[in-house]
């Protein structure tokens, strides 16, 4: 398994290996001795195609996120709500895919969402915190403060991600 620092601290793109034969596949997802990090809450979401889900974090014991897809290809977005942060209110954006074998981690103190972009789409969540439903905090994933560069001008939205608010109400 290889990595690739960002220019945000402590978000790390990963490429796992894909073993392939007439058989189908066997592929590396999560090497904690590369990782380095305690993922006790796991979490498997699945998507049809232009569904975005997020921009979501935590107020109180913010996660972590390793997020891997075993189905599918996402858009992959993580803002950075570190407020003393070089790239505080900044965006790194990735695609994640079961052909490319990449994998992201994500620390805690970021929003994390993803656009699907194929017809099926398994995204799997290694989180180092447990879901804290009364800390939690989504901001628009079209907020005009991020300028996020969406590959979609009107996605499929939760009830829930349609109430998000402004980054600006984060701050």
């Amino acid at each position: 398994m290889d990595f690739i620092k960002t220019r945000f601290k402590g978000l790390v793109v990963y490429k796992g290996k894909s073993f392939r034969d007439n058989r189908g596949f066997f592929r590396e997802v999560f090497l904690n001795k590369i990782v380095k990090k305690e993922l006790p809450f796991l979490s498997l979401s699945y998507s049809k195609k232009n569904v975005l889900r997020g921009l979501h974090t935590q107020t109180k014991n913010p996660q972590g996120k390793f997020i891997s897809v075993i189905k599918g290809k996402i858009f992959d977005v993580s803002v950075d709500l570190r407020k003393k942060s070089p790239t505080y209110g900044e965006y790194f954006s990735i695609i994640l895919s079961d052909k490319n074998c990449k994998s992201i981690y994500i620390p805690p103190n970021f929003a994390h969402g993803f656009l699907t972009l194929a017809e099926e789409n398994y995204v799997l969540y290694d989180n180092t915190e447990y879901q804290n439903k009364k800390s939690e905090f989504g901001i628009k994933w079209n907020d005009k403060d991020l300028k996020i560069k969406w590959p979609i001008k009107k996605p499929t939205l939760s009830k829930k991600d349609k109430k998000n608010k402004n980054f600006k109400d984060f701050r």
